[in-house]
């Protein structure tokens, strides 16, 4: 064939034309790009030369084969230490984690001896009250029972329908035949029972002569419950259960495959695979699923509520883990009872003699009562919760394990001067009550004057860590040694803000506390001072989200909506199934937990009460007395002079008469050269951070800069600088507060 034909497909049984498809020509691949000559690597239809090429045929030079339709399986793991991880991963343990963890192992005793010894009470408790008479009641029906029992066995009754019905069909002989072998039954089973009388009342009278009366009164009742066994009704059994057993039946394949099918995760023909067995964890059940393809964790985590519902539990019982090997692995732990509503007991910090804040320490634990570890190194925690939920004890709990460092320094103010912290004064630095101002002391005022100084320490501590020797400071960062290195003063601190709503909406202050707050929670972590608010309003009127973003740890415990819960967690935790408005009343203390470590999950924290916080805190403050570590509030010592507070003065001083605008570059020179000790880190940076620091110094005041032109060497100049009278209202202003105060 030289023509392009087409194929024509089997005629229709109607007999109506079918479309045609056309031969394309295939051009075989050559290396040399050259021209292709007409008739040239082109395949005739009906020809068979788009096979390989033979490459010992001498005609096949320049040929190369073309990419395979099916690329060869890659192998993987590509490497055999991959492999061994991979196998690693996969390997079941050879014994459950209930029994290698001690934890895990009480966690199954406790619960053993809990539910049998709930068990053996509940019918010890009804033996003598509703047991005994039931079988008084019962037993002469159950020999009624067992004797018409006996007789219908002796007399062969269960033959007579047969006999019966070979007479109505008039078969004579197979009615003697049945007449014959019923004879030979009844006389064969009447000595039987004749013998098995005779030595049932030889033994009952032997019994009765010789027996001593236990034994007697052992068989009597023997027989009785026996016989009351037999008697009591089909509907009511004679021993009640001690337990709801539709509740409380043994966790099985089919209840997990409903489960899914109700949630609409699978259907008919896609079902769950299960990758291991179902087996006991703690108090409750294991189970790992693999979803059908195409659904995800994500999907189980939206029907969680049709999930525990199918398996006909409440949602605070079923718990949801991702499986790090597939997307559609799901990892279900089914608790016997709610545990959120179980307390977590004491805090194990009323028997620690002091604490390494440099690592993590008892907070709470999960779910399934493994203990949960708290550090706040590098970060800041924002708690939030609706009131009445454990907010202040759960946050407390974390400014307990930092006092009892006695290399931590403590920053602690409460909005509602409630009594939870009032016992910190013992050990804190600095501490404040509430907003009003009492015994002479504006705690507002002292806020800003700790949140100032705290600041001047950060910028301070960037600085001088940068300068530090590398053998001393490894990489610039701070260490347990330079931490607690009295010389160099740069211990580990806490700052702790408890109903911070309460400052931030303060209508003179509140906006400086804000931009305060905001720089320490995104700066000062890096250099060893974390901050820790606690608000009962995290909306962004009361708790604007520029504070609340730069927590990287997030703890919410029950709130109204889960917009809230969104709102303290972050955006998109709603997605990821984390949602605080799911808690109920009576879980209090508990909370969902995010950014402290790489997983999210929920903390039941410890509880440490009044008494057992001011246990602690006396033992933390005889603690800091003998390492000589006590300092500020708690020390008696009062803040040191703030530069905030004396930039208006320090500025006043070095404007020369006269001059009603300067540069703010010469202002910060001629600063420098009044106080070296302060001012000289500014002057050494670039023109333009050099004023950009004056400018931030001035901002709390209300004092800006603007453009102040000056003709240098025949040019006009621009510069941002300051204005004589800002500085002169600025003053006069903060002196009539003071006359005020």
């Amino acid at each position: 064939m030289t023509e392009t034909t087409a194929f024509m497909p089997p005629e229709d049984p109607e007999g109506t034309e079918q479309p045609t498809a056309d031969i394309v020509p295939f051009p075989l691949k050559k290396t040399d790009p050259g021209p292709i000559a007409p008739g040239e690597g082109v395949v005739k239809p009906g020809e068979w030369e788009a096979e390989l090429p033979d490459t010992d045929d001498p005609e096949a030079d320049g040929l190369t084969d073309g990419a395979p339709v099916d690329p060869p399986r890659e192998v993987y793991p590509p490497s055999v230490a991959e492999w061994m991880e991979a196998k690693d991963k996969a390997r079941v343990p050879v014994l459950p984690d209930w029994v290698k963890l001690p934890d895990q192992r009480t966690a199954v005793r406790k619960w053993a001896i809990r539910h049998y010894s709930a068990v053996a009470g509940y019918h010890a408790v009804r033996l003598p009250l509703v047991y005994t008479p039931k079988i008084c009641v019962y037993s002469p029906r159950g020999a009624w029972r067992w004797s018409a029992a006996i007789g219908r066995w002796v007399f062969d009754a269960e033959g007579k329908t047969l006999r019966l019905a070979s007479v109505a069909n008039e078969d004579a002989v197979e009615y003697l035949k049945l007449s014959r072998q019923r004879n030979d039954r009844v006389r064969l089973r009447g000595i039987v029972a004749t013998i098995g009388g005779f030595i049932g009342l030889a033994a009952a009278l032997t019994l009765y002569v010789m027996a001593p009366s236990w034994l007697l009164m052992l068989a009597v009742a023997t027989l009785t419950t026996t016989l009351g066994v037999v008697g009591a009704p089909a509907d009511r059994p004679l021993i009640d259960m001690a337990k709801v057993t539709f509740r409380k039946r043994r966790l099985s394949s089919d209840i997990v495959i409903r489960a899914h099918e109700a949630s609409g995760l699978t259907t008919k023909d896609q079902t769950i695979a299960f990758p291991r067995p179902i087996g006991r964890d703690g108090d409750g059940w294991r189970v790992v699923v693999d979803l059908p393809y195409g659904k995800t964790f994500e999907d189980a985590m939206k029907a969680h509520a049709r999930l525990a519902s199918g398996m006909d539990i409440a949602p605070t019982q079923l718990f949801l883990d991702k499986d790090e090997t597939s997307g559609r692995r799901v990892a279900y732990w089914i608790a016997d009872r709610d545990p959120l509503a179980v307390p977590s007991g004491k805090s194990p910090l009323l028997g620690a003699t002091r604490v390494d804040f440099w690592k993590p320490f008892p907070w709470g634990v999960d779910e399934r009562g493994n203990p949960v570890m708290a550090t706040m190194l590098w970060l800041s925690l924002l708690v939030g919760a609706v009131p009445r939920q454990g907010k202040t004890f759960s946050a407390r709990t974390i400014a307990l394990a930092a006092a009892l460092d006695p290399y931590v320094r403590l920053y602690v103010f409460d909005g509602k001067a409630s009594p939870d912290w009032r016992k910190f004064a013992l050990v804190a630095h600095r501490i404040g009550f509430g907003i009003v101002p009492k015994n002479g002391i504006d705690p507002v005022q002292h806020l800003l004057t700790s949140l100032r100084e705290l600041k001047a320490d950060v910028e301070d501590r960037y600085h001088r860590l940068s300068e530090l020797p590398l053998h001393v400071c490894p990489e610039g960062k701070l260490t347990p040694e330079i931490s607690r290195d009295k010389k160099l003063n740069m211990p580990l601190t806490l700052f702790v803000v408890d109903e911070v709503q309460e400052y931030l909406t303060h209508p003179e202050h509140g906006k400086e506390i804000l931009s305060l707050l905001v720089y320490l929670a995104r700066v000062a972590p890096a250099v060893g001072v974390s901050v820790m608010t606690a608000t009962q309003k995290p909306d962004d009127k009361a708790c604007p989200s520029e504070l609340r973003d730069q927590h990287q740890a997030r703890l919410a415990l029950r709130v109204g909506s889960l917009h809230v819960s969104d709102v303290i967690l972050g955006a998109g935790s709603y997605s990821e199934g984390l949602d605080a408005s799911k808690l109920l009343k009576s879980h209090k203390g508990v909370g969902l937990l995010k950014g402290m470590s790489d997983d999210s999950g929920i903390v039941r924290t410890y509880l440490a009460d009044g008494r057992d916080a001011e246990r602690i805190l006396t033992r933390a403050a005889a603690l800091r007395e003998a390492e000589g570590t006590l300092s500020g509030d708690a020390a008696g010592e009062a803040p040191a002079p703030e530069t905030s507070a004396t930039i208006l003065d320090d500025v006043a001083a070095v404007l020369g008469k006269g001059e009603s605008k300067v540069w703010s570059e010469a202002v910060v020179d001629r600063l420098a050269d009044l106080r070296p000790d302060v001012y000289g880190p500014w002057a050494e940076l670039e023109p333009k951070p050099k004023a950009e620091a004056l400018t931030a110094a001035l901002k709390p005041f209300g004092i800006g800069t603007g453009q102040i032109s000056r003709r240098i060497d025949g040019e006009q100049v621009n510069k941002r600088g300051i204005k004589r009278d800002d500085i002169t209202t600025a003053i006069t202003e903060r002196n009539k507060k003071r006359d005020a105060g």
